[in-house]
């Protein structure tokens, strides 16, 4: 792994201390020229009373790593990244390892964008698709 990709993961993992994400044991582990993929273990900390992964877990985890990937790609130095909207289609069940959200800047606009995410296990199998919008505001 290069020096740049060490560097922004680094960052990236070094603010999830005492949030929800430390909660839900998500971490960075990969980032791109238009990418971020973080990772989320299945266990019955996250799961819904059945035994499966709830979707609300799910959900953190897409808008933790869009939220994430709009800090890196818009310069969150700059700007509050704050997330409008989340929307999550959750076509496949799983009960135990681990799931990968990649989040892909689909339209990015001086104020709003949006992000593709794509949650999938570990044989690449689509677990939910979510679209997130954020806002970028400028800090004052």
């Amino acid at each position: 792994m290069n020096e740049y990709k060490e560097k922004i993961l680094k960052v990236c993992n070094g603010s999830v201390k005492n949030t929800l994400m430390e909660t839900l044991n998500i971490e960075f582990i990969d980032v791109g020229e238009n990418f971020l993929v973080a990772k989320m273990p299945v266990s019955p900390k996250v799961h819904q009373p059945d035994g499966v992964l709830h979707g609300g877990a799910t959900v953190a985890l897409a808008e933790t790593v869009g939220s994430t990937a709009a800090y890196i790609f818009l310069d969150g130095q700059q700007f509050f990244i704050r997330g409008l909207e989340i929307a999550a289609n959750h076509v496949k069940s799983i009960r135990e390892g681990d799931v990968f959200a990649k989040a892909i800047i689909v339209h990015k606009g001086r104020t709003t964008q949006l992000w593709d995410i794509k949650v999938t296990d570990v044989d690449n199998n689509l677990i939910s698709l979510c679209k997130l919008t954020t806002i970028s505001l400028p800090r004052k």
